[in-house]
């Protein structure tokens, strides 16, 4: 019998249901289920409200990142991911640094019009900017509880832009979101303000979205780690590799790839929208003169000590989202103990530094490789069975082997040599 993944109504059917379907199309076993069965701490009904055709949930593991000081305030990190030593090397990078001082901006985003067929450009500018104090107005009225905190619809500007034959004026409505990411608030302002900017311009407004460019909504963090600590040989060697990151995209991207294995892990334990940070992330370090470039940057102080400095997009809030529906992720905010959005992004941007600070140190030192592969190797010697002290000799055999695989870490089990 033929395939057919297109499902009448696969949405109405209840979880049971849509189980029964999927595991008929995969051929999937009696054990698959039982392990798709298994709801974690979202629960099912929790999970089926978040997202569309539910027949499950997926766990990854949350740790606990150690030895935080940010802004003076001890902090336990939680973070959520699959990747082995990342936080192990943040909690050892932070208890090198001992303290990070972060800021972040106030939360103003982005929102964003497109205005086509517009005939005159100079004049319909003129008139938006005109109507600004209306716009506004009509931005505010939409969402008058933001209002009320202190948030709201601050500004407009207006710019033009062209790809090949297409001219476009685009409005910027700049939005205070307060403590939250802002999205719906924002898209929700643009809508609004849109049939009045088309009677304004003369134009078709064709996008009303939110940027992920949060230019306006970043955050920074410092630390230094003192040369008696690290080393006078690796603040050296921290020097050319972030003369590297600097120098060559390829190694760029990389290097900002560790500060997102950080970053990325406090967005999701939090209920945040990772995608968006990595987003604003990498389009900041593409943003301006020079092209693709480092988010941090290191550099000797007057004493010889090695400074790392970090500035990135933070759009992460506390209100709305998975941040309020998601168990666990209240659980993480609560453990972070931060009460404002401000407070989380500063938080997020400190351990994105310090994780950035481990991965270059190991780069310089001993190779990534190590610490990597001697937990990698612990979690194949689970694969394969081993429990208890077991599996750090096996671990550590295989590491001497270089045989790092399943079906060595079984000979081992069983005696072989």
């Amino acid at each position: 019998m033929a395939k057919d993944s297109r499902i009448s109504k696969f949405y109405e059917k209840g979880i049971d249901e849509r189980l029964k379907i999927v595991k008929e199309f995969a051929e999937l076993s009696d054990e698959d289920i039982s392990v798709l069965r298994k709801y974690g701490g979202l629960g099912i009904e929790s999970a089926n409200r978040m997202i569309e055709n539910v027949i499950a949930t997926y766990e990854l593991p949350l740790g606990i990142a150690t030895n935080f000081i940010v802004n003076g305030k001890p902090v336990l990190v939680p973070m959520v991911l699959e990747e082995p030593s990342v936080v192990a090397a943040a909690s050892n990078a932070a208890k090198m640094a001992g303290r990070f001082e972060a800021s972040a901006d106030e939360p103003v985003m982005i929102g964003q019009v497109l205005l086509v067929k517009v005939k005159n450009f100079s004049v319909a500018k003129k008139k938006i900017l005109a109507a600004k104090k209306r716009l506004l107005e009509m931005a505010n009225a939409r969402d008058s509880i933001l209002v009320k905190f202190g948030g709201g619809a601050k500004n407009i500007e207006v710019k033009e832009a062209k790809f090949k034959k297409t001219k476009m004026l685009i409005v910027h409505l700049l939005v205070d979101v307060r403590d939250a990411m802002g999205a719906n608030a924002v898209n929700t302002m643009c809508e609004t303000i849109a049939p009045e900017l088309e009677q304004l311009s003369g134009g078709v407004a064709r996008m009303r979205i939110i940027s992920n460019l949060a230019i306006h909504r970043k955050a920074r963090a410092k630390a230094i780690w003192k040369k008696e600590i690290i080393g006078e040989e690796t603040v050296e060697a921290m020097l050319d590799a972030y003369a590297f990151a600097a120098a060559d995209p390829f190694r760029c991207a990389t290097h900002n790839k560790g500060i997102m294995n950080g970053i990325d892990s406090v967005v999701i334990a939090t209920g945040n929208d990772f995608r968006a940070v990595e987003a604003g992330a990498h389009s900041f370090a593409a943003f301006g003169k020079g092209g693709y470039k480092p988010l941090t940057k290191y550099y000797k102080n007057e004493t010889g000590d090695l400074v790392g400095e970090i500035e990135l997009p933070m759009a992460v809030g506390l209100v709305g989202g998975a941040t309020k529906t998601h168990p666990t992720a209240k659980i993480a905010v609560k453990i972070l103990g931060v009460k404002t959005a401000k407070e989380l992004s500063e938080i997020i941007a400190s351990v994105g530094l310090a994780q950035n600070f481990a991965a270059m140190r190991a780069l310089v030192s001993e190779g990534i490789q190590k610490g990597h592969m001697k937990l990698h190797s612990k979690n194949i010697a689970v694969q394969a069975g081993a429990q208890g002290n077991d599996i750090e000799r096996i671990s550590m055999q295989m590491i001497r082997e270089g045989n790092i695989s399943v079906s060595r870490a079984k000979e081992l089990m069983e005696g072989k040599k």
